[in-house]
């Protein structure tokens, strides 16, 4: 039986194999800073693109798009911001989401644009 955080790094690796395939390209995993964590940093073309990965096994309270709060979103984007400040350059971002429904046989659904700054 996986544990929580077996099963948070399984999706991550789900999701980024999944990104992959989209032709997107990997930098960092679990980006962490004092602002919190973002799951996978990665690049379409010169965009930044953040993304939060998020695996439910149920939608009893509301599955896993409802669990990106906007408190989340708010710690997001100050790690991003974090994150950006440590490169380089002037990038456009965007926020993303790879939701896994783990009831449905993993099934996968990218959101992008999942949220902005404002």
């Amino acid at each position: 039986m996986s544990s929580a955080g077996n099963k948070g790094s399984d999706a991550e690796q789900c999701a980024a194999a999944f990104l992959q395939q989209q032709k997107l390209t990997l930098l960092e995993k679990n980006y962490r800073c004092r602002f919190g964590e973002i799951d996978l940093i990665m690049r379409e073309d010169d965009t930044v693109v953040f993304v939060e990965v998020r695996m439910r096994s149920s939608d009893r309270f509301g599955g896993a798009a409802a669990s990106i709060t906007a408190a989340k979103q708010s710690r997001l984007i100050r790690t991003a911001r974090h994150y950006l400040a440590g490169h380089e350059g002037d990038f456009p971002c965007r926020f993303d989401a790879v939701l896994i429904s783990g009831n449905r046989e993993n099934e996968i659904e990218w959101i992008r644009n999942a949220f902005d700054e404002s």
